[in-house]
């Protein structure tokens, strides 16, 4: 409620700057000729509504009943204002007959807002209304000897006034609709904060009902940095959901929002990284939209062990980003699962070479890993090295001495291929 009292305080400061009060109070129209247009605003007013249910498709059928009986009132209420600021002598207060119509006028833009209808069918109502208003009420006061310049004056006034009632519903419409939009906005940032901390499944499904949020297959989620979310989001599917990362649990030094993606699975993901390309942005799998929970724990975990490199931390200048593919990412995820016990496991594994300097130490790693991932095809070994294959020979001898019959032994190989086969930073820059 509160646009409508904010807009309708307004309107009351505004009323005695109005260009349609202090010449309508200028007019002082004979008792008289007041009275017989008085007298026929019923008849104006049906009238009115008749035309405009004729004329304005919006309105085909919507008139009719109780509500076409309101609306009549409304025209009469309307039009009574002007005529009783018209009779007042000159010098009158201009500021009171005409505010009940505006607040009339303001509630029914927001009526319209409320009922689906655009501002574009109120307003083809209004010019309707004012041309029918204004054929019967300068033939009542014609007939009734008003002069014709001050015939002229009323015309100009009439249509000034309906000028002022519209912006009046204009003003309804566009604060209902700013209005409804907040709720909206609310009711979805409540789903997509269920959705991300795991609430019961009838939980999330009422308050997608509640956001009026159509559900899609799949959710996809996003981490994306605070700075980039509304670049980002002017290129998504206008149904994702948005959430600050304080909200989602993280932390508030982390500066993220979390971006809920509908339908972006399957062959529509690569559009998606295409679309992300150039954004420091973790990507979580899709994942049925009810289950989106674990698309987003495991794009922070992405983001936390691989964060997107923006910077060459060398040199400090900035290189070419691209978003973090968590499906491409899987094995460095499952072996970042348990940082701690992978340390372990290539401080035992690689034991053999620790006695060695530790140049020559990283040059046996890296052929024994390059030997491991190509299955000992030294030609292969040799050109990913970039050396020549009797040296990956010489390699290989000097290894198999410090590990002996072990390098056969399939634990030790799994042990090996997994402490040194796979790089826990993968390039992203």
């Amino acid at each position: 409620m509160a646009p409508l009292f904010g807009a309708n305080n307004l309107m009351r400061k505004r009323s005695a700057d109005s260009p349609t009060a202090p010449g309508a109070a200028g007019l002082a129209l004979d008792p008289g000729i007041a009275a017989g247009l008085r007298g026929r605003l019923p008849a104006v007013a049906e009238l009115t509504v008749a035309a405009v249910t004729a004329e304005v498709p919006g309105y085909a059928g919507a008139l009719s009943g109780e509500m076409g009986a309101n609306i009549e009132q409304a025209v009469q209420m309307a039009l009574g204002g002007f005529l009783r600021l018209a009779e007042q002598p000159r010098g009158a207060d201009a500021s009171t007959p005409l505010q009940p119509a505006r607040e009339a006028a303001y509630a029914l833009g927001r009526g319209e807002a409320r009922s689906g209808r655009t501002m574009d069918a109120l307003l083809a109502a209004y010019r309707v209304g004012a041309r029918v208003a204004w054929r019967e009420l300068s033939a009542i006061a014609v007939e009734h000897g008003l002069p014709a310049p001050r015939v002229a004056k009323f015309a100009e006034l009439v249509f000034a006034y309906i000028d002022e009632l519209s912006a009046a519903s204009v003003a309804g419409h566009a604060d209902e609709l700013a209005a409804a939009g907040r709720v909206r906005r609310r009711y979805q940032e409540r789903l997509a904060q269920n959705l991300v901390s795991g609430a019961p499944a009838d939980v999330v499904i009422a308050s997608a009902e509640r956001a009026e949020w159509p559900a899609p297959r799949t959710l996809t989620a996003l981490l994306v940095p605070s700075a980039e979310v509304a670049r980002v989001l002017s290129r998504l599917d206008p149904r994702t959901l948005e959430l600050a990362g304080d909200q989602a649990g993280l932390e508030a030094s982390e500066d993220l929002t979390v971006l809920l993606v509908p339908d972006a699975d399957g062959a529509r993901r690569p559009v998606l990284m295409r679309t992300l390309r150039g954004r420091p942005v973790a990507v979580g799998p899709a994942r049925p939209w009810a289950e989106v929970r674990a698309s987003y724990l495991r794009a922070v975990r992405a983001h936390r062990l691989f964060g997107p490199r923006d910077s060459d931390p060398a040199s400090g200048t900035s290189v070419s980003v691209r978003p973090l593919d968590t499906d491409e990412l899987l094995p460095e995820l499952v072996l970042g699962a348990d940082t701690e016990a992978l340390a372990d496991l290539r401080e035992r594994a690689l034991a053999p070479l620790a006695e060695l300097r530790p140049e020559a130490a990283g040059r046996l790693a890296e052929t024994l890993a390059s030997w491991l991932l190509h299955l000992g095809r030294r030609d292969e070994v040799a050109a990913e090295l970039h050396v020549h294959p009797q040296t990956v020979r010489y390699r290989m001898t000097q290894l198999r001495q410090l590990y002996g019959d072990r390098l056969n032994e399939p634990r030790t190989v799994l042990e090996l291929t997994v402490a040194l086969g796979l790089d826990l930073r993968p390039e992203i820059g």
